[in-house]
């Protein structure tokens, strides 16, 4: 029997103990579902090519949550949807290995086999994703049939009714012939969520499930989404602004800014020991957060344009933490944490994370002792787009540090 159908098939205890054996075989997970390496995505405009995926590397294991996390036109999105051939016209390099079969090699006929039998996809916006001429049972019932020939259309209609009752639709006997302007904006996501669930994947792609739902349903979502991940061993990529999305449900974490991986770490990482200072600003911004301390520190400035990149460190025009070396070098993922499960693109020291007092005066300490004055007008004019006035910012500080700040 395959290694991977063993794992899928083990309690949540025997498949710690099975990760835990790969992790020593070598230093290869022999139970990757799906191993994304140096993925590339550009696309060819009047105005330039946009890169929008640059080098990104993942591995997704069976039972297992990714959260990948940014902000709007941080490639997430992209990423996710070349690896099904959903973004025609794209130059795509690098390679995407599922269960043995190179995703980014596959013809379209072989593609039709995997999307939604083997990797299905809960789209951000459901409304452009259901056909406003069918029904929604209909729809379910079609891509039940089109991929096991041999099931009935009642049995389809039976299991499409079964899948509506699963994620919280209300009256399914009656509600499954309607038409999708019939249901509002939580319940065509909620059917999307059905439809993705209907065969059993073993990877599901989730691009904002939750985003039309209220807080109720959103916890039976991701609590449907829990379970699934036992009862089969199917793993999930989950891609969302909401932090606190990823705290119920990822077991790891990737934070991508400007189409690449700027942070990847195991959750408690992420929220406790963060070292890119984007990933700091991201959590600083959640309200209430022990990285915020009581008040919102906001981002400065927007994401830099994918055809029009700036040079280094990308992030580096919005940084409170930028010095010399970020202005002339782009820094890749290297080792934060002993074991390297904790990666990050940032030119500050591995010793310089988390949201300790002694982590932001080591912070302050590399800077003052790197950064230049190119580099200090660059963190002056951040924050001068946010309304600073007043003394001299220092390292890391944002508008609502400085005591001449305005609204």
């Amino acid at each position: 029997m395959a290694l991977t159908a063993i794992v899928c098939d083990a309690s949540p205890a025997r498949k710690a103990l099975i990760r835990e054996w790969c992790g020593l075989a070598g230093g290869r997970n022999l139970v990757t579902l799906l191993e994304v390496k140096d993925l590339h995505v550009s696309f060819p405009t009047a105005d330039g090519l946009v890169q929008a995926v640059r080098g990104v590397s993942f591995d997704v294991e069976p039972g297992r949550t990714l959260g990948i996390v940014g902000e709007s036109g941080s490639g997430k999105t992209v990423l996710t949807q070349t690896l099904l051939g959903l973004t025609p016209g794209a130059e795509v390099e690098g390679s995407a290995v599922f269960e043995g079969s190179d995703l980014l090699r596959l013809d379209e006929d072989e593609l039709r086999h995997v999307r939604g039998e083997q990797i299905s996809v809960i789209f951000q916006d459901p409304l452009t994703s259901l056909h406003p001429l069918y029904r929604i049972g209909w729809q379910i019932s079609e891509m039940i049939r089109a991929h096991e020939k041999s099931v009935s259309k009642k049995e389809a209609a039976d299991r499409s009714i079964e899948l509506l009752r699963r994620v919280g639709i209300p009256k399914p006997e009656t509600r499954v012939n309607d038409y999708p302007h019939q249901f509002s904006g939580g319940m065509r996501q909620r059917a999307m969520i059905a439809m993705a669930l209907a065969l059993h994947p073993k990877l599901i792609i989730a691009d904002e499930p939750t985003t039309a739902l209220d807080a109720t349903v959103q916890a039976q979502i991701l609590d449907l989404l829990l379970r699934l991940q036992q009862d089969s061993g199917t793993a999930l990529i989950m891609i969302t602004h909401d932090l606190g999305v990823v705290a119920d449900i990822a077991d790891d974490v990737m934070v991508m800014y400007a189409g690449r991986a700027a942070e990847k770490a195991p959750k408690r990482d992420v929220f406790y020991a963060p070292h890119h200072p984007y990933t700091k600003g991201l959590l600083e911004s959640i309200p209430s957060s022990k990285a915020a301390g009581g008040r919102l520190k906001p981002i400065p400035g927007q994401p830099p344009s994918l055809i029009n990149l700036p040079s280094g460190c990308k992030f580096h025009p919005r940084c409170g933490y930028v010095f010399d070396h970020c202005l002339s070098e782009e820094p890749v993922l290297h080792p934060v944490a002993e074991r390297g499960a904790h990666t990050s693109a940032c030119w500050l020291p591995a010793n310089a994370a988390g949201l300790s007092a002694e982590a932001e005066e080591l912070r302050e300490q590399v800077v003052q002792a790197e950064r230049g004055a190119e580099a200090a007008g660059v963190a002056a004019a951040a924050l001068a787009e946010l309304g600073v006035s007043g003394g001299e910012a220092t390292a890391g500080e944002t508008p609502a540090d400085n005591e001449g700040s305005v609204a």
